[in-house]
């Protein structure tokens, strides 16, 4: 079964290992680049890093993203030197963004940059960017217009966030890799990553959401919120700031029509027959995903459903 996987990062990264663990699955993740920056004069991306680090069983399972046995040598030097050093790299996440700087610069395009980081680094399911043009979230509080990276980990996402906007997206055209996987899947998941900064870069860029909606594969999106909260990131208060329902429901209420099914977490299940008077279908199954064990079951569970 061919499974296209829209996908942020931590919740993201753990529904593609789920899908990437089970036998007779070809698994293409579609990942957000609209949270890439420049920093030190290095082009990062967080999700696309993540997604690659997690696959690869590189990832630092106690945080959730960076590399496992990392330091901060490279970093402690930069804030000796004066550098602002709030977006924490280490020392081996730095060579792999010196890398990609470098390719770019030789003018290899940022889907051949992933491509080859994720084959070199043994992840054997497809990472895919929706677009190789550049699009950034920016976040706009009380005291002006953020970049995403700025209100995450900067900030710490206290602002309130009074409005979002994504530079680039008018003129970002897909990439032919992101469209065949859609075109091609059995099944499309639209992954637990906030829907808000994760999913929607990824849906606005130019012909992928008609691309969605034109697939013969059903479309699943799985809630990133459990009895109304995250279990990581600021999704449940960035929906309520900008008057969304904070909950499985509000999530199933902002993709509309997008969707033809929706899974929610046990913990929400009173919440099935709204969502199915939507006209959605809704499945209820232990959504959190902490062990491995956890994630290939939320995934089998997925693919049983919607068998």
């Amino acid at each position: 079964m061919k499974v296209a996987l829209l996908a942020g990062g931590v919740g993201g990264a753990k529904m593609a290992e789920g899908f990437d663990g089970l036998a007779g699955v070809e698994l293409s993740v579609i990942g957000n680049i609209a949270d890439d920056a420049s920093f030190h004069g290095l082009w990062v991306s967080p999700d696309i890093d993540t997604l690659t680090y997690s696959l690869a069983g590189r990832i630092d399972r106690t945080q959730g993203w960076g590399v496992a046995d990392e330091g901060h040598r490279a970093l402690g030097v930069l804030k000796e030197l004066g550098a602002e050093t709030w977006m924490t790299l280490g020392d081996r996440d730095f060579g792999l963004h010196i890398y990609r700087t470098a390719a770019l610069a030789r003018g290899q395009s940022r889907s051949e940059v992933a491509a080859h980081v994720a084959q070199t680094f043994g992840v054997k399911s497809r990472i895919l960017l929706p677009t190789d043009d550049v699009v950034q979230t920016r976040v706009r509080t009380a005291a002006g217009w953020l970049s995403f990276q700025e209100y995450f980990v900067r900030e710490q996402c206290r602002p309130e966030v009074l409005e979002l906007d994504y530079a680039g997206i008018a003129a970002a055209k897909p990439t032919a890799a992101a469209l065949r996987a859609i075109a091609e899947a059995d099944l499309i998941v639209l992954a637990p990553s906030n829907p808000l900064v994760s999913i929607t870069p990824i849906l606005e860029v130019q012909g992928i959401r008609e691309a969605v909606r034109a697939a013969r594969a059903k479309v699943v999106a799985v809630s990133p919120l459990i009895a109304g909260k995250v279990v990581k990131g600021p999704a449940d208060r960035m929906m309520k700031a900008l008057g969304l329902r904070a909950d499985a429901l509000g999530v199933a209420d902002y993709y509309g029509d997008l969707l033809d099914h929706m899974v929610i977490d046990t913990l929400d299940a009173a919440l099935e027959p709204p969502i199915m008077a939507l006209g959605r279908g809704c499945t209820v199954l232990q959504t959190l995903m902490t062990e491995r064990a956890e994630k290939q079951a939320l995934a089998a569970g997925i693919l049983g459903a919607l068998a």
